[in-house]
């Protein structure tokens, strides 16, 4: 499971450090693509593989299911870690996210999110959790 926040740097080659903690768990390959809300999704192959398969089951038919499909994989790219721990972020994904200089990699449970760090504190702010908390637990999450 991926949990924690942390801020980052970009070089000039769009190289960012990803932290100990997730190099463990993402293993050797791992997928990048368009995330929601504005930032990038990173999912070790394993889940990736499971997105892909869900992906397969969803009717071809649907004007939807083939638009979030050229969203989502069409803007993947698999990444390896350098021996100083950095992954390539290419120009495309970064511009989606607004990634600059600076970022934040937030683990989600079966995924790492990549923000810009405007973004992150932009779309992350904890006024109103309580009503979010209802809806979560009217959808069966419960804490």
């Amino acid at each position: 499971m991926f949990m924690g926040e942390y801020n980052h740097t970009i070089d000039s080659k769009g190289r960012l450090i990803v932290p100990a903690k997730f190099r463990e768990q993402l293993g050797e390959e791992f997928v990048a693509t368009r995330g929601l809300d504005g930032c990038l999704f990173v999912y070790p192959k394993e889940e990736w593989q499971v997105m892909e398969a869900k992906f397969r089951e969803v009717s071809q038919f649907s004007k939807d299911a083939r638009k979030f499909a050229r969203f989502f994989f069409a803007g993947a790219v698999t990444c390896e870690v350098d021996k100083q721990g950095r992954i390539l972020l290419p120009a495309v994904l970064r511009e989606f996210a607004g990634i600059g200089k600076e970022a934040v990699l937030a683990g989600v449970v079966n995924r790492i999110e990549i923000w810009s760090k405007d973004r992150w504190q932009e779309a992350n702010g904890y006024d109103g959790m309580e009503e979010v908390a209802e809806h979560m637990a009217s959808l069966g999450l419960m804490i």
